[in-house]
């Protein structure tokens, strides 16, 4: 089988002036491609504050191994800073790839005790963030006939998890996003998939307590530099990574109950079995697919 490469490809790795992102930055710098290694630098997990030498550190170390990269310190939560990010790469490098949506902050509350302004940071710059890198990229994708987008979520926001609401809401979000992308983008030979990683980081350590040491995170890049790749022909998909584990994440949709006559609310509570039973469920990747087995379904109970 031969070696995966991305010579001649050009990647900007948000957030990769640390953990997991510099870990991605590295694998595929390691392997051919130019890096654009943005990072702001901030010295808390929070996001306030800014500083070069995070992003500077990992420049220095790809360069020392032959590798080509960059540094650049725009923040992601601005439309501007998406721009100079996308710009960075079309200067120094001439195209753009792939696109590693990496950067991200934490401020947990529980729900009660959250302040807006938390809220607004988190999504600024998970959510957002993605939309204001991803698309620049997009359009400079489309031009070029290919393009690869990875995008970080988390268990937080597919699962759920005490006190991170507002970056339990972000990490679903940019699920959303990906699916979308990926609809548009196929075409135009651009997928979009998603991670949801497990690994230690300065943002985990404390959440993973005395497991921390379990998940290194060098053990999620593997299968980003996969799905960063010419051969990957996987769209719209989620992965749980970490701990040297990989395993598919998706959404399923079950046949469910049609009701013949006019529905009731007792009548809902009657059949909650088979609403939820899971035999011969589907995993729809688009609404269309959804209508349409609702719309088989129907016309099955229709007389």
């Amino acid at each position: 089988m031969s070696t995966i490469r991305f010579d001649d490809r050009v990647a900007i790795v948000t957030g990769a002036g640390g953990g997991i992102g510099e870990c991605h930055a590295m694998l595929l710098a390691s392997r051919g491609a130019k890096i654009v290694v943005n990072d702001l630098g901030a010295p808390d997990t929070d996001g306030r504050g800014g500083s070069s030498s995070m992003a500077d550190k990992v420049v220095a170390n790809i360069r020392a191994l032959g590798g080509h990269a960059v540094a650049n310190y725009d923040s992601v939560s601005t439309p501007s800073g998406g721009e100079a990010i996308v710009q960075s790469a079309l200067e120094h490098f001439g195209r753009l790839d792939i696109v590693v949506n990496n950067a991200g902050i934490l401020r947990d509350r529980s729900f009660a005790k959250l302040e807006w302004a938390d809220l607004d940071a988190v999504i600024d710059v998970h959510l957002k963030g993605a939309f204001y890198v991803s698309k620049p990229a997009f359009q400079v994708m489309k031009a070029a006939g290919y393009g690869r987008f990875i995008f970080t979520s988390s268990a937080s926001g597919l699962f759920g998890n005490f006190g991170q609401s507002n970056y339990g809401a972000a990490k679903a979000g940019v699920v959303g996003l990906a699916n979308v992308l990926g609809i548009e983008g196929q075409r135009h030979n651009i997928l979009a998939n998603s991670i949801a990683p497990i690994a230690k980081t300065r943002m985990t350590e404390e959440l993973l307590g005395a497991d921390a040491d379990v998940f290194k995170p060098e053990q999620t890049s593997p299968m980003v530099a996969y799905l960063c790749s010419e051969e990957c022909r996987l769209n719209q998909a989620v992965f749980s990574v970490g701990g040297g584990r990989v395993a598919r994440i998706f959404t399923g949709l079950t046949r469910g109950w049609v009701e013949g006559g006019t529905m009731t609310v007792e009548a809902v509570r009657d059949n909650l079995d088979r609403i939820q039973n899971l035999e011969g469920f589907i995993q729809p990747s688009s609404i269309g697919d959804e209508t349409e087995l609702m719309l088989q379904l129907l016309q099955s109970d229709t007389p």
